[in-house]
């Protein structure tokens, strides 16, 4: 599976940002499907991630701000980023293929695939 995130850039605080992962290779609807993000000199955190059954979980620093979608038909997960704050900037990777069957969807280590990441920063 190959994964290519997108979506990224410069926003003001307060404001909304979409990111996209398009996958290839294999059908998304196969895979549990997550977003993590890494900000400088920090360690990657989890942030969403939405389950083979569409079940969803988030990080509670991002809860009722953010929304993880998937959309089966074009292969592609998406991150809603809505209210964004400047502790939001970090570099968004997506991740795919729980190895847990979707127990363990925060840890990093539970992912199989992972795209490379897209730049988020949050201007005060």
């Amino acid at each position: 599976v190959q994964l290519q995130a997108c979506g990224g850039g410069l926003v003001q605080a307060g404001g909304s940002l979409r990111l996209s992962c398009a996958a290839s290779g294999r059908t998304l609807s196969s895979y549990t499907m997550g977003w993590f993000r890494q900000a400088p000199g920090k360690e990657r955190e989890f942030v969403a991630a939405i389950r083979r059954d569409s079940s969803k979980d988030y990080a509670d620093s991002v809860k009722g701000r953010f929304t993880i979608s998937r959309d089966n038909a074009n292969n592609t997960e998406y991150l809603q980023m809505n209210s964004l704050k400047p502790e939001d900037t970090a570099v968004y990777h997506c991740a795919a293929g729980s190895k847990s069957g979707g127990l363990y969807v925060r840890s990093s280590r539970d992912y199989a695939y992972w795209g490379q990441g897209t730049l988020v920063t949050v201007s005060s």
